[in-house]
């Protein structure tokens, strides 16, 4: 059984330029990947504050969180 991997941004250059090089990192025969596009999904901004996102883009694998880099915090997505 494949663990899920997450994969949260805002669409921003930035999170655009990271979901390629994570899509091409993730082994998919281990992971089932979900992209999260949370500009057209707003309704998931909770469900990544919970896991412990605190900006996008990032990842989310089981119970650990890896920010990739800096494009936009979720705060400003809530706004």
């Amino acid at each position: 059984m494949k663990s899920k991997a997450i994969y949260y941004h805002a669409g921003c250059p930035v999170c655009v330029g990271a979901e390629r090089g994570v899509a091409s990192a993730i082994d998919t025969n281990r992971y089932e990947v979900e992209i999260v596009h949370l500009g057209e999904s707003p309704v998931r901004l909770a469900e990544a504050k919970a896991a412990g996102v605190v900006s996008v883009p990032a990842l989310l694998i089981g119970e650990s969180v890896f920010h990739v880099n800096f494009g936009a915090s979720l705060e400003q997505l809530e706004a």
